[in-house]
C-alpha cells in the first residue's frame, strides 16, 4: 500500500524582479508521477535545482500543486483541513537542525511537537525517552543543542518527528551540512529507522554512496523524474548519470572504467567486495 502517491504533480512558483515585479512563471516541477510503498527506503537524486527539494516539501504539506495531486496515506494534501494528519503521518526532518530545533534543553525540544497536538505528559516523556534511546541520544538529554556537534544536532532534529509517530519521515540533504563522521551516523539512523521500526524514509541527497542501499531511487532532473530504479539498475548507467550532472560512488567509477577497458566484470558495481569478487 503507498504512503506517498503523486499524480501528474505540477509545482510553478513566481520569478520576481528587483522591484517586486511579478518576472515570469517557473515550473520547478513537471507532471511528476510516482508510487511510494509503506516501510520503503526511498532514494531521490538530482543536482541542485533539478526540484528535488521542492518534491520532498510537497510531501509533507509544505507545499501544495499547482496542477495534479499528491496524497500521503490516501489524504489530498490540497487539503488545508487535513494538513495537521498530513504532517503527522509524514515527518520532516531539513538540512540544517538549527533550523529545526527551537528549545533549549534537548529534551524539551524533542518533546514539543507530542505537547502541540495535545499529547498527555507521561506519554511526552514516554516518546521523549524512546525517541532519544532510538537515535542514541538519550545521555544528552540534559544538554543545551548548542553544545552539540552537527550530526548530535541532526539526530535530535530526527528524534523531535519520531516523536510524533510518524509512518514516513522525508529527510531533505540530512548530511549536507555535516563532517564525515556525522554523516556515518546519521545515515546509520537512517537505515536503523527504515529497518528495525518499519519507517518509510525518502533520503534526498547528493551524496551516491548513501543511496546503494535504498529499495528505490528516483533521479530528477529540470522538475521531472528522468530515471528510476534499483540502485544497481541506476548505477548500471554511468553516462546516463553524468548527462544529469551527477556522480556515480567511486567503487562503481572505477568498475566501470575497467568495464570500458576490456575486463570482464558486471555492470552496476555498488561496493568494493563486490569488486574485489568480480575481479577476483
Amino acid at each position: 500500500m503507498e504512503i506517498i502517491k503523486a499524480v501528474k504533480l505540477c509545482f510553478d512558483y513566481m520569478k520576481y524582479g528587483e522591484d517586486d515585479s511579478k518576472v515570469e512563471r517557473v515550473r520547478a516541477i513537471d507532471d511528476v508521477t510516482l508510487d511510494i510503498k509503506k516501510g520503503d527506503f526511498i532514494a531521490i537524486l538530482g543536482h541542485n535545482g533539478s526540484g528535488k527539494s521542492t518534491l520532498a516539501k510537497h510531501m509533507n504539506a509544505l507545499l501544495v500543486p499547482t496542477e495534479g495531486t499528491m496524497w500521503v496515506d490516501e489524504i489530498d494534501t490540497a487539503g488545508e483541513e487535513e494538513i495537521w494528519k498530513i504532517r503527522q503521518k509524514a515527518g520532516m526532518v531539513f538540512q540544517n537542525p538549527d533550523n529545526q530545533i527551537i528549545g533549549t534543553v534537548v529534551e524539551e525540544d524533542v518533546g514539543f511537537g507530542p505537547e502541540n497536538i495535545g499529547v498527555p505528559t507521561d506519554e511526552i516523556w514516554a516518546r521523549v525517552d524512546d525517541s532519544l534511546t532510538k537515535v542514541g541520544m538519550l545521555k544528552h538529554r540534559k544538554k543545551s543543542p548548542n553544545r552539540l556537534s552537527g550530526g548530535q544536532k541532526q539526530r535530535v532534529a530526527i528524534a523531535g518527528v519520531i516523536a510524533m509517530r510518524p509512518e514516513c519521515i522525508v529527510m531533505d540533504e540530512p548530511t549536507a551540512m555535516l563532517d564525515p563522521t556525522g554523516r556515518r551516523d546519521v545515515l546509520r539512523t537512517v537505515h536503523e529507522l527504515n529497518d528495525k521500526l518499519g519507517i518509510t524514509v525518502i533520503l534526498i541527497t547528493h551524496y551516491m554512496e548513501e543511496v546503494i542501499d535504498a529499495d528505490h531511487v528516483f533521479v530528477m532532473d529540470s522538475g521531472h523524474v528522468v530515471m528510476q530504479g534499483t540502485p544497481r539498475e541506476i548505477f548500471s548507467e554511468v553516462d546516463k548519470l553524468k548527462k544529469y550532472r551527477l556522480d556515480v560512488p567511486q567503487v562503481t567509477e572505477l568498475a566501470y572504467e575497467l568495464k570500458k577497458s576490456g575486463v570482464d566484470i558486471p555492470a552496476g558495481i555498488l561496493t568494493r567486495e563486490e569488486l574485489v569478487e568480480a575481479l577476483v
